[in-house]
């Protein structure tokens, strides 16, 4: 069934080209911003887990942005205070001056009331600003590229370098009917898919572990992944290996062997 035009879908790994995308269906890339995201996508220039202040659960902790530069940490944590209790918060501050650039991160003592806070907390207002709230897509979203490399997710109109895909542009439902699967799956781009209203509240990640109890408890009938083939493929892989490392092993113990006899003999 085709999409309804109201519907939305949301990224699940992070593409630069795609994010640049409104439908999610753009093959090249159409503003400075994403070239330089794709340079540091292909050069491993980003480390998402290079960030020595990323502490906590990152399934517990929610990204908080558009904060005013006048909220306090005091202020923040009274206001996500009331959707649970918060084990810690980080309001993310300028290195040199100290001011608030806009954004912080809040880790909640429980992934129950994470969840009351992602569903409740979206578009309210503190300090004068209409916030968003998201999930910790640096450390969970696969790929994941931040602003300042061209990335990121959302953005302004003045800028001319929106973001699309995240909680607050979500990707809409394509109005072409050609869309270019063969190309899109070449870029490792996902196709759209995952239809939902604008007014559903987006999915999250889940824990990996949650991932493998399902895929253990999945029909022995069901169709394979292209990760569960991949994982076959390199476990095969490393098995040959083995298998030819004995076989060389042998080789060279025979040949030893013979060596020494030719050796032996020539000696009487």
């Amino acid at each position: 069934m085709a999409p309804r035009t109201s519907e939305v879908f949301y990224a699940t790994v992070y593409h630069p080209i795609q994010a640049g995308s409104i439908d999610g269906t753009d093959i090249v890339p159409h503003d400075n911003g994403i070239y330089r995201a794709m340079i540091a996508r292909t050069t491993g220039l980003y480390d998402p887990t290079g960030d020595a202040k990323a502490l906590g659960d990152p399934y517990r902790t929610l990204f908080v942005g558009r904060l005013s530069r006048d909220t306090t940490e005091e202020t923040l944590r009274e206001v996500m205070s009331k959707y649970g209790a918060v084990k810690s918060m980080r309001l993310v501050r300028h290195i040199v001056t100290g001011a608030s650039r806009g954004y912080a991160f809040v880790e909640f003592e429980n992934e129950k009331d994470f969840l009351h806070a992602y569903e409740a907390a979206h578009n309210i207002t503190i300090d004068g600003n209409q916030i968003i709230v998201d999930y910790n897509r640096q450390q969970l979203m696969r790929g994941w590229i931040p602003r300042r490399l061209g990335g990121g997710l959302g953005g302004k109109k003045e800028s001319g370098q929106l973001r699309f895909g995240g909680r607050d542009r979500p990707f809409r439902a394509p109005l072409r009917e050609n869309i270019p699967r063969e190309e899109l799956k070449k870029l490792g781009i996902p196709e759209p898919s995952n239809y939902m209203s604008r007014y559903q509240v987006p999915p999250l990640p889940r824990r990996k572990s949650e991932t493998r109890d399902r895929q253990d408890k999945r029909p022995r009938h069901e169709e394979q992944t292209e990760e569960d083939r991949h994982r076959k493929d390199d476990k095969r892989r490393r098995e040959e290996h083995k298998r030819h490392g004995r076989h060389r092993e042998g080789r060279h113990r025979d040949e030893r062997s013979h060596s020494r006899e030719r050796s032996s003999r020539s000696h009487h």
